[in-house]
């Protein structure tokens, strides 16, 4: 019996994953610029940050903005400040 059958909370479909994803199928010209390994990963690590702070209730601008300009400032390896749950207030959505 599926697991789905046993526990009410999991969905029955994928409607989640397909609207997470539906940005890049609209984006797909836009790729056409990503035409090298350098281009693919600089777009990945972009795209990888906007989704972790809507994810995470975060203004994906001003996380983002926040990564970029504390990231270069950090030591080595000192990822734990810029994780979405310690970003500072400011990058938190206002519930307007």
């Amino acid at each position: 019996m599926p697991p789905f059958f046993e526990n009410g909370c999991i969905e029955l479909t994928n409607n989640r994953a397909e609207r997470s994803i539906k940005p890049f199928v609209m984006g797909r010209k836009n790729f056409l610029f990503c035409n090298t390994p350098r281009g693919a990963t600089a777009a990945e690590v972009i795209y990888s940050l906007i989704e972790t702070a809507k994810f995470n209730g975060l203004d994906p601008y001003e996380y983002t903005l926040y990564v970029l300009r504390t990231a270069p400032n950090l030591a080595a390896g000192d990822v734990d400040p810029l994780l979405p749950w310690n970003a500072p207030e400011f990058c938190k959505k206002s519930q307007s």
